[in-house]
């Protein structure tokens, strides 16, 4: 009776904490992060995009083959890299959750007895059972990091680097997401090859070394058909991301998170009778992350539709169909309905009561958005309110926009960008021509934003940073401001492409244009970036990325110091 009663709270417990770790897997770890995103060049292929050293050279190498197009000139000792460690730290963590939740999974879970007993057996002494499931935990993540580094080497950094606006492989993340969340669902199930599976099950009979290694394999691919999808969901955060050592880095994580619950229980076998046996609930989890997966798909298929201008995934669309797996998922968490492999929830138990409340209140919290409510807690996941048709906020700001005392009252690409996310209050130019111009008529220096349509921590910055009073005072009166959307896809007219000296790609689009500006004159591709340049086209203090009210406002005074001296 002692037993059962500790058991349920666990169970429940490990519920709730399920649901929380799948939402933080399935969520682009950048929304909180102030790390720079990247993208590609090209259109919808593999791009090259190098390191800041491999351009410095290649542009050493191609000079003579330089294009006629003129490049402005802009002092290159200003450049920063963007932070990589910590992006790795954040695919750690992803990794991880990810593969918790994985563990959770009904192919999984109820593997874990059986394996620790059968370490519990074959070692004869604790001593040597501990050893053994030890390296049989270090078999797992060896398995899966391999993996890893295979993504890397078939795909190359750049590839990586270039999928954050691809239109092919962000049209495929969608596809894989909602395929294997109908899996989770219980549409059908993903499974390697059964012979696969019984040879690596008759190697791992083996003894010594290889026969754990096989025997991990066996797991490996066994379990496949629930990790599977939680591992196309965790990769393709190290996907958008572009870390070339990301996929190793988060395959080291998820592989982790499985591991060790099967090292640490074979080491106090004890521990195995406080688990909640298998059951319902594991279904309820594996439900609940196909629900989670589908909804973060459409995260994919918006980033096309910007990038491309399609404009038909517009904000109101990707709500509505979010409100309405928020719906599903409430009434299926309290019962109302079921899938074929689920057991009837005859009670709700108090963990699944609080998270049906939490799932309830998040959905009731987004359908004030399909009126024009900002949403400050998702808006970064998001398609911008400017691609919203039917908005009764008024861009929730009456600050007005300065007038444009310039001569130049037609601005180049207006038009093309009117669905960018937009800070109320600012005058923006989309031109580098036309803003040193608009520079020289009105004596102040250019603030020049380097930015894109599916930047998750532009959108912060935009939220949280820009539209501040004493942010906003200084960008209205004290800068031109010039924003560079280096992921826009639409072509450059014949005459204006041209072949980089830096990348030595050839240069088709007007994103790509922006993006090989800022390679080649600030040896970075990061986004958000930020520059503030003179009417020569000299920067007047170092570059920065995404940062907090205080530090931009001080970057802004030092821009504004530095070119009055």
């Amino acid at each position: 009776m002692t037993s059962a009663i500790l058991r349920s709270p666990l169970k429940h417990a490990l519920l709730f904490l399920v649901t929380l770790f799948a939402l933080a897997v399935l969520t682009p770890q950048h929304v909180r992060a102030q790390t720079p995103d990247t993208v590609s060049t090209n259109d919808v292929e593999f791009t090259d995009i190098q390191t800041p050293a491999d351009s410095i050279a290649a542009a050493k190498k191609k000079a003579s083959a330089a294009d006629s197009v003129a490049k402005p000139a802009v002092n290159k000792s200003a450049a920063t890299a963007p932070d990589a460690p910590t992006n790795l730290w954040q695919l750690f963590i992803i990794g991880f959750v990810g593969g918790f939740a994985a563990f959770l999974l009904p192919c999984v879970y109820p593997m874990l007895p059986l394996t620790v007993s059968f370490f519990t057996k074959r070692g004869g002494s604790r001593a040597n059972a501990i050893w053994q499931s030890c390296l049989y935990g270090l078999s797992i993540i060896f398995i899966y990091v391999v993996f890893g580094l295979l993504i890397t080497i078939i795909f190359g950094p750049a590839a990586l680097n270039g999928l954050a606006t691809n239109g092919i492989f962000n049209f495929f993340f969608f596809l894989m997401l909602v395929v294997f969340g109908a899996s989770f669902l219980g549409a059908f199930e993903i499974t390697l090859p059964s012979s696969l599976a019984n040879k690596l099950d008759a190697n791992s009979d083996k003894g010594g070394l290889a026969g754990i290694f096989f025997m991990a394999a066996t797991l490996v691919v066994v379990s496949f058909s629930c990790t599977g999808p939680a591992i196309g969901g965790v990769l393709s955060s190290a996907f958008t991301k572009g870390d070339r050592l990301g996929p190793a880095v988060v395959m080291f994580g998820f592989s982790l998170a499985i591991a060790l619950p099967f090292t640490i229980f074979a080491m106090f076998p004890s521990a195995l009778k406080s688990l909640p046996k298998s059951g319902g609930w594991l279904n309820s989890v594996k439900v609940i992350l196909g629900f989670i997966e589908i909804a973060f798909a459409l995260k994919f298929l918006s980033n096309v539709d910007l990038a491309y201008h399609w404009n038909i995934i517009d904000r109101e669309v990707v709500l509505s169909l979010w409100i309405a797996i928020g719906i599903l998922m409430s009434l299926y968490l309290i019962g109302k309905i079921k899938f074929s492999h689920d057991s009837d929830v005859t009670h709700l138990t108090v963990t699944r009561t609080f998270i049906a409340m939490a799932m309830f209140a998040f959905t009731i919290y987004m359908v004030p958005g399909l009126w024009g409510a900002p949403l400050n807690a998702i808006s970064a996941l998001l398609p911008p309110l400017s691609t919203q048709d039917f908005d009764i906020s008024g861009g929730g700001s009456a600050i007005a926009t300065p007038p444009n005392t310039s001569t130049i009252k037609v601005k180049k690409y207006e038009e093309l960008f009117k669905r960018l996310p937009k800070v109320k209050g600012l005058d923006e130019w989309y031109d580098y021509d036309q803003a040193v111009e608009v520079a020289k008529q009105l004596h102040k220096p250019i603030f020049i934003d380097f930015t894109g349509w599916n930047c998750v921590n532009c959108r912060k910055m935009e939220q949280e940073v820009l539209p501040k009073p004493e942010v906003l005072r200084r960008l209205q009166n004290d800068f031109v401001i010039l924003q560079l959307v280096i992921d826009d896809k639409t072509d450059l007219p014949v005459a204006e492409q041209y072949k980089s000296t830096a990348t030595g790609k050839k240069i088709t689009t007007i994103g790509g244009k922006w993006l090989d500006f800022e390679i080649d004159k600030f040896q970075t591709n990061a986004q958000p970036y930020y520059v503030i340049i003179n009417e020569k086209g000299e920067t007047l203090v170092k570059p920065i990325g995404a940062t907090d009210v205080n530090s931009f406002i001080s970057y802004l005074d030092s821009g504004i110091a530095a070119y009055k001296k």
